[in-house]
């Protein structure tokens, strides 16, 4: 609906102006517009009536005012360079949206701390937080919660072999389930010199897919080699690959690399082929995420697919939740990963 002026004047149609319009107090026209409000229905129907005649939008900043909620959910998150986060963004903002809550993205900078983020999110007195990563460290979420900020984490999991229940709400796959399901898969391809290229060391994300990598190629006495790049990019993909490749120029590459994301995964392919190494012929690639560039002509990557949608709801779910009643329990939503072959691994 596009806004409409009063005639004669630039200035907005107000609430005041519904109310003359409906023959109903300024306040009734408030309630009309508040969540969980009393009104009547004919009241409330002679006061949309009035509304859409008059092209009235109601003033979101002014009804905080006396709600003392400002409906806006900042969305937290460190890594906009990942293609996989587009969609995520997508998903959520329209998702939140759908709720009748307001996205606020907020991009984190290298070095940004805990304080200086939740401080960002207290200027525009948000209602919640999501943290959208999966290797913001815990503490930043607890600063948030602490701080008396409603706060869940969407895409994280607590470290491999935590039995504690979790502090925080939050939503995500099991990184350690993935990374033995990427073993399991390249084992049951008929390699067994196996690489893994990781993310960060110093991320849970990084760490559990290798734990569980790890685990299940010992299982059937694999050999594993790996390294972990410095970001999870192309470059640092493909640079990683590189300096793999130099390392074992002896006794040659692996048989196949699981890399714990796609983008890391397509960067480590051109690193192969440039090296004059064929996949899948020579060697075989896995990746994670089964993001939309994944299934592209020229990468069609065989991956390890989160249910990105599934996630993403559960978060908002938890989000609205912890909004309307703040004492809600935290709870790890975990969902399963799964397969999705495409044209980077040789035939079973």
């Amino acid at each position: 609906m596009a806004i409409k002026w009063r005639s004669g004047t630039n200035m907005a149609v107000t609430l005041r102006d519904v109310a003359r319009e409906a023959g109903v107090s300024a306040s009734a026209v408030s309630r009309a517009f508040t969540p969980g409000a009393s009104v009547a229905p004919a009241t409330l129907a002679r006061i949309m009536a009035a509304s859409d005649s008059l092209g009235y939008l109601p003033n979101r900043l002014a009804a905080s005012l006396t709600t003392g909620r400002t409906r806006l959910v900042g969305i937290v998150a460190d890594d906009f360079g990942n293609p996989f986060f587009l969609r995520v963004f997508d998903l959520m903002t329209k998702g939140l949206q759908a709720r009748g809550l307001r996205p606020l993205l907020v991009n984190l900078q290298p070095g940004t701390t805990a304080a200086q983020a939740l401080g960002m999110l207290r200027e525009y007195a948000v209602d919640a937080a999501v943290l959208v990563s999966g290797t913001l460290p815990a503490g930043f979420a607890r600063s948030f919660r602490d701080a008396g900020l409603p706060v869940t984490h969407c895409f994280a999991q607590a470290a491999t072999g935590t039995k504690a229940a979790p502090d925080l709400p939050q939503s995500g796959i099991d990184d350690a389930a993935a990374g033995q399901l990427a073993a399991a898969t390249l084992i049951r391809h008929g390699y067994r010199c196996i690489g893994y290229l990781g993310g960060p060391a110093q991320t849970l994300p990084a760490q559990n897919r290798f734990a569980g990598f790890q685990a299940e190629a010992l299982r059937y006495q694999s050999q594993v080699h790996a390294a972990y790049a410095d970001a999870w990019s192309f470059a640092a993909g493909r640079a990683t690959m590189q300096a793999m490749l130099q390392a074992t120029f002896q006794d040659g590459p692996c048989d196949a690399y699981f890399c714990a994301d796609d983008v890391l995964a397509i960067g480590a392919m051109s690193a192969l082929r440039d090296a004059g190494l064929r996949v899948p012929q020579d060697v075989g690639v896995i990746g994670l995420n089964d993001m939309e560039m994944a299934g592209w002509a020229g990468i069609n990557l065989t991956t390890i697919a989160q249910p990105v949608a599934q996630i993403v709801a559960s978060c908002i779910d938890q989000t609205v939740a912890l909004i309307e009643h703040p004492q809600t329990p935290a709870e790890a939503r975990i969902f399963p990963a799964g397969l999705v072959l495409r044209g980077t691994l040789r035939p079973a």
